[in-house]
């Protein structure tokens, strides 16, 4: 199955997004996965997040996005407005509304949180943006899905936890590592478009 904005489209035309329930503790939260067609290839954006104390994403590759807050009318909304502040892309000006991904809940290696995130898929129209991030965002880069479908981007990272070292799959993107709950967003695309997809990390 080819990895194309039309067949990602498609797939999300189709596709009831799995909610889950949520409670007065819980945290919620929003991403925009932000898509563009190149010659071969479908890419992904991709923020390197910059180290900060207290995050517990310090460091790491993610989608845009962060908090839903009181004011924002939807998740989808929040998306949009947490891409804009982090790396200044306008999506309602420069960007298609796709669809949403299931919900996943976040759970944080070594940390508690009761988080939701609500992932939403956009492509990018216009081809001359410019990014503007701010004090989160340490790069904007752009990842080959379907590298990452075929398997030739598959590596791995590790992570220390409990003081004991651990490795993890993920997706190689401009020398940095997609894995983790963003990696977990990428393969649900795959498995969308293709229900038979096998990961080439297991």
């Amino acid at each position: 199955m080819p990895i194309s904005i039309d067949n990602i489209d498609f797939a999300l035309q189709q596709h009831d997004p799995l909610r889950h329930p949520v409670h007065k503790a819980t945290r919620r939260a929003a991403v925009a996965a932000i898509l563009k067609q190149t010659d071969g290839h479908t890419e992904a954006l991709f923020i390197l997040r910059a180290p900060r104390d207290g995050d517990p994403w310090s460091g790491q590759m993610a989608f845009p996005g962060g908090h839903i807050e009181t004011f924002d009318a939807s998740s989808r909304d929040a998306a949009i407005r947490e891409t804009q502040e982090e790396i200044g892309l306008d999506l309602r000006a420069h960007g298609r509304y796709l669809g949403a991904l299931d919900e996943i809940k976040a759970n944080p290696r070594g940390r508690n949180i009761d988080m939701v995130v609500s992932p939403h898929v956009f492509v990018l129209e216009n081809a001359d943006v410019s990014f503007e991030p701010n004090y989160e965002v340490a790069e904007v880069l752009w990842g080959s899905l379907n590298d990452m479908y075929h398997g030739h981007s598959v590596t791995e990272t590790q992570f220390s936890m409990q003081n004991e070292v651990q490795t993890f799959p993920g997706y190689d993107v401009g020398g940095q590592v997609v894995w983790g709950l963003t990696m977990r967003m990428v393969d649900h695309v795959f498995n969308l478009i293709d229900p038979e997809w096998v990961s080439r990390y297991d």
